[in-house]
């Protein structure tokens, strides 16, 4: 059975997306693609069935990551199909943890940059979305340094699973 891994913004057309590809990347590279899955949600559904940001889009493209997205909402009830769901900021962690159906599932939700050793004390992913396409590289080299982290951790699961 697959390791389940989602990443989660405010509408899903940003820092999700940006943080899925960058993930489905790093998993391939490391051989995982049949192991781990990756997806993206976003807390509202304001864009729901829209494609990524244009920004998003064509950062992505620039640094050689997959950019095809279609934005949906993050559901109560994916809580039991998923290992390991991944806010990007602290007010996505707190709405995560508040729909939470269970302690055990609550306890899934996690900082994408905690997973980043040199990371400051503020943990957020700063949203990109009404700022211009300098806030969008800052985003992707923020998930692109989490994402190692991200994946060592995922490998112990992995691991751990295996025992």
């Amino acid at each position: 059975m697959a390791y389940r891994v989602c990443f989660v913004c405010t509408g899903n057309i940003c820092r999700s997306p940006m943080a899925e590809s960058v993930f489905r990347a790093r998993v391939a590279e490391a051989g995982l693609e049949d192991l781990v899955e990756v997806d993206s949600a976003g807390t509202g559904g304001w864009h729901e069935g829209d494609r990524a940001d244009p920004r998003t889009v064509s950062v992505l493209d620039e640094h050689g990551y997959d950019s095809e997205h279609i934005a949906r909402q993050f559901q109560p009830s994916w809580f039991s199909r998923l290992d390991l769901v991944i806010a990007l900021d602290t007010g996505h962690l707190k709405a995560l943890r508040r729909l939470a159906p269970t302690e055990e599932d609550a306890r899934k939700v996690r900082l994408l940059r905690s997973y980043d050793p040199a990371a400051p004390d503020d943990l957020d992913v700063p949203d990109p979305y009404y700022g211009r396409r300098d806030g969008f590289e800052e985003c992707l080299e923020l998930v692109e340094a989490a994402s190692a982290g991200l994946l060592t951790a995922v490998r112990e699961q992995l691991g751990g699973r295996a025992a």
